[in-house]
């Protein structure tokens, strides 16, 4: 069983979704802590709800970089921690704690990367830039992190229309729906070691 920290800024539906499945015995896995740059989100009720550690941790609490990043790896370590997830978290992750989880770490993002990814774009930033860019699909990436934003070598996509007329907030139900179904696929086969990488490539092992 892996200990799963999860990284988050928002209300944590992502998280929710996972959290759901190892709560029916579907993963094997647990989360031993969330994480957040902000002081009281959403996210960390539904983690008090089931009694799980929450940590604010956010750069400017810190006189310098390194013991913001020390703070990260020392709070990860205290829960022996296996497994890092993005779900919805906007803060770039240091260099040396994507050195620290190599291929442990892992975010979704909602668009078909390396399209409508990198800096700012997130949340509806990025169902905006669809629905205006005019084209008829979008989606979701899971990838591995790397030092830069939306960059990782990609796990899995998925895919879905873009209809005359959709609005960004309609594109962004469609896609948030993905989300749910398959973000805790991924993190399921991460928790049977299902999914190597080799030679830079990411391979999902038949079930």
């Amino acid at each position: 069983m892996l200990n799963i920290a999860v990284f988050a800024s928002g209300r944590g539906s992502n998280y929710e979704a996972i959290q759901q499945k190892i709560d029916k015995g579907n993963i094997n896995g647990k989360v031993v802590c969330v994480v957040s740059d902000h002081a009281n989100p959403g996210v960390f009720e539904r983690a008090k709800f089931r009694n799980i550690p929450t940590h604010t941790i956010n750069r400017k609490q810190f006189k310098s970089g390194d013991d913001y990043v020390e703070k990260l790896l020392n709070t990860l370590a205290d829960y022996n921690t296996d497994l890092i997830i993005l779900a919805g978290y906007l803060k770039l992750i240091p260099t040396p704690l994507v050195n620290a989880y190599p291929h442990r770490m892992i975010n979704i993002h909602p668009a078909l990367l390396p399209n409508f990814g990198g800096k700012g774009y997130y949340g509806m930033n990025v169902h905006r830039a669809v629905v205006e860019s005019g084209v008829n699909v979008t989606g979701i990436t899971i990838h591995f992190v790397d030092e830069k934003y939306d960059n990782g070598s990609v796990i899995l996509q998925k895919e879905v229309k873009v209809e005359p007329g959709d609005t960004p907030e309609m594109v962004a139900e469609k896609v948030l729906k993905l989300e749910h179904k398959y973000f805790p696929e991924v993190v399921r086969l991460l928790c049977d070691h299902k999914i190597k990488v080799i030679k830079n490539k990411v391979v999902i092992e038949n079930e």
